[in-house]
């Protein structure tokens, strides 16, 4: 039986094995890749979401109608298209201005490119996100803290990022699994993310079920614990809340 086993499974896990001529590592390095590539987008699509978000609600017209150009763009757009022209576009216009400046041409890193591409179709949902999860706080929690003399950073701070964080996480967490997801388009460029060195151990080895089921297998264990994470952060964030024993269930809707 065990032999049967081995013949059946020990091609596969030789194909696995973490050194060569093993491409598990190849696989591992790649997934931190994404990992990083996806964490700084994230927290870049934050910012944006934030600066967004506030825009929308308390900015000007002009400011607003930029800002629903900007997320409308973002949200009808194919996210792989959206890619190749952030990506091509912003590297020819970066090239532009630093010839002009007399410099040479500026060779970007596939990571710092990777979080600017994500991190701007990023914003765009995450201004929506944090821009409901605004409008969801009672408004006399920022009557209460102007009342108090609070600016609008500190009343940023201390009041309407911990009042909407409840509202806020759920959303949030898609984002980040969407994150996760998306730097596989940016396999299309040549960035060495999970999904094209999962594409180049298979096309090497023609073991195309093995490593894609590999790949598939290590997205599930990132949304399994990412999902896991955000569950304990939601339920942080509302103790004390009305309902905050039913929270759990908001997370994996």
């Amino acid at each position: 039986m065990l032999d049967w086993l081995h013949g059946l499974f020990g091609p596969s896990l030789e194909l696995l094995a973490l050194s060569p001529p093993g491409w598990g590592g190849n696989l591992l390095r790649g997934l931190v890749n994404s990992l990083q590539i996806a964490a700084g987008a994230f927290g870049f699509g934050l910012v944006i979401g934030l600066l967004g978000a506030s825009g929308k609600l308390y900015g000007g017209p002009v400011t607003r109608d930029l800002l629903e150009v900007y997320t409308t763009v973002v949200r009808a757009v194919p996210e792989l298209v959206l890619i190749l022209i952030l990506y091509f576009i912003g590297t020819d216009l970066l090239n532009r201005a630093t010839a002009t400046m007399g410099y040479g041409s500026v060779e970007i890193s596939g990571v710092a490119a990777g979080i600017w591409v994500l991190g701007v179709v990023q914003g765009a949902y995450a201004t929506e996100v944090l821009r409901g999860a605004i409008r969801a706080v009672p408004p006399g929690q920022f009557d209460a803290g102007r009342a108090y003399g609070m600016g609008g950073v500190m009343l940023m701070r201390r009041v309407t990022i911990p009042a909407m964080l409840p509202y806020a996480i759920p959303g949030l967490a898609n984002l980040w699994l969407i994150a996760t997801k998306d730097t596989a388009l940016l396999a299309i460029v040549g960035f060495a993310e999970l999904t094209l060195e999962t594409k180049q151990a298979a096309g090497s080895t023609k073991a195309y079920f093995t490593f894609y089921l590999a790949a598939g297998l290590l997205y599930l264990i990132v949304t399994l614990v990412s999902t896991f994470l955000f569950h304990r952060l939601e339920n942080r964030s509302r103790r004390g809340l009305p309902g905050a024993m039913g929270v759990g269930r908001c997370v994996n809707s």
